[in-house]
């Protein structure tokens, strides 16, 4: 894996969990605009739409540069428009992370899977 690549699922793991937190307090703003006078959906809605959006670019730039196929990538979008997807997406980016990490240390020191 090249360093642009990894940069790529870097990016979209760093903002998955955050994304997720974003829409379960929106949910939770939600709730209270309708049951109290508290209304923080207009900033909560602005702010995980921008971390929505940051989501769905990084996402398109990780899997142009991963050469996902199309039900791994289907998996990582679905993901995000789900409550707490965000936080089994970055699960799942660390892991697959780790796995090329080992594969390319495994390449460079000549060690071949068989």
């Amino acid at each position: 894996m090249d360093i642009k690549t990894a940069s790529a699922l870097r990016r979209l793991r760093l903002v998955s969990a955050p994304e997720a937190v974003s829409f379960l307090l929106l949910l939770v703003c939600s709730v209270l605009k309708r049951t109290t006078e508290f209304n923080a959906v207009p900033a909560m809605g602005m702010i995980h739409g921008v971390l929505f959006v940051l989501y769905v670019l990084f996402w398109l730039d990780a899997w142009n540069r991963t050469k996902w196929d199309l039900k791994t990538a289907a998996l990582y979008f679905v993901l995000s428009v789900l409550p707490t997807g965000g936080f089994f997406a970055e699960r799942k980016l660390k892991r697959e992370a780790e796995a090329a990490v080992i594969a390319s240390r495994a390449r460079k020191e000549g060690i071949v899977n068989a």
